[in-house]
């Protein structure tokens, strides 16, 4: 009989368009205990990301789609109760994918369980964010696909979350005029006053198309899509020969009911004469990089040349509607969910 008391939020339906009561439930899951080789680990720190929002669908994608009843996918920062391994300890810090629950039993050597050895002056959670997942793809997606170079206009969507608010001090620190689009004055302002952007164009404003070129007089030479919709619709025709389009995701479609026809980056791109080089990745393809990448963005948050916000919720009974928010655009910076001390 284990010790834990776990509760987990689990799938009971899959969602068609936005997540609607009884879509998700919390209840009480037993924790399994650890077997040669394994570790039970509490949970910290929760991430919530975009990304979790297609894996609920039943639609086979770049990843499995969440089984009904199974713990909604998620990393977290946990620390380690019990161990049977000589890999971790008890007390050691670690990098996981637990799901959305207290706690989680899994293998000490299983792949993308990343040990902490946290630095000075770097919080715990941060982890999570800007010297995390979602820091490592904006940083690996501008810097490996779109190569920035001193003088080129970059231009980031969601330029407040974690991803964009590493892409774009990342291309200022190449040299670039950097462009945000944000939603909301509050966010613009601080994109440009606290991040050091050169702009940021309100997409809510009502003058997406005209804003943006206003902010960008000289084209655009890398977009780094986050959004898609009317964003990429905007950025297209602003596009410079030999521009470059990592896609990280399109969050603007990702609550689109299963009967929507939605306009995916791909098929805007894809009309241009001539089409821009663009592709989706993951971070998974530099995952050989993980502790380098990891380094150089905990020493800029050490050092205060990374800055960034962060929105916390309180208790994972609360994770839901942060997540609900967070994809339209409700929190600021990054979404984390803070469980346990």
């Amino acid at each position: 009989m284990s010790q834990y008391q776990n509760r987990a939020i689990v799938l009971k339906q899959r969602p068609n368009g936005e997540i609607q009561e009884g879509d998700l439930a919390i209840e009480e899951r037993p924790v399994r205990m650890p077997e040669e080789g394994e570790v039970v680990a509490q949970v910290l720190w929760l991430s919530l990301d975009p990304y979790m929002r297609p894996r609920m669908n039943d639609a086979k994608g770049y990843m499995d789609p969440i089984a009904i009843d199974d713990p909604i996918v998620g990393e977290s920062v946990a620390r380690i109760v019990e161990s049977r391994s000589n890999k971790l300890k008890v007390g050691d810090l670690v990098t996981c994918y637990s799901g959305w629950q207290e706690y989680v039993t899994f293998p000490a050597d299983a792949s993308m369980v990343y040990k902490i050895d946290q630095k000075e002056g770097v919080p715990l959670q941060t982890y999570l964010g800007v010297a995390g997942m979602p820091g490592r793809t904006g940083y690996c997606g501008l810097t490996y696909l779109g190569k920035p170079k001193s003088g080129e206009t970059v231009v980031v969507s969601a330029a407040s979350g974690p991803v964009g608010t590493v892409v774009g001090q990342t291309a200022k620190l190449a040299g670039c005029r950097v462009v945000g689009v944000a939603g909301g004055s509050e966010k613009c302002g601080y994109v440009v006053d606290e991040l050091g952007f050169d702009a940021c164009v309100d997409y809510k404003a009502g003058n997406l198309e005209a804003d943006l070129k206003a902010a960008c007089p000289d084209g655009i030479d890398i977009y780094y899509e986050n959004v898609g919709g009317d964003v990429t619709r905007a950025v297209a025709p602003l596009l410079n020969p030999g521009a470059r389009v990592p896609i990280c995701g399109f969050v603007s479609a990702y609550n689109a009911k299963s009967t929507d026809k939605v306009e995916t980056p791909f098929d805007i791109l894809k009309r241009l004469d001539p089409v821009p080089e663009h592709r989706f990745f993951l971070i998974t393809e530099w995952q050989d990089k993980h502790q380098e990448i990891t380094d150089i963005l905990t020493n800029r948050i050490a050092s205060g040349q990374l800055k960034y916000r962060e929105t916390v919720a309180e208790g994972l009974e609360n994770a839901v509607e942060a997540f609900k928010g967070m994809l339209k655009g409700k929190n600021f910076g990054k979404q984390l969910v803070h469980i346990a001390d």
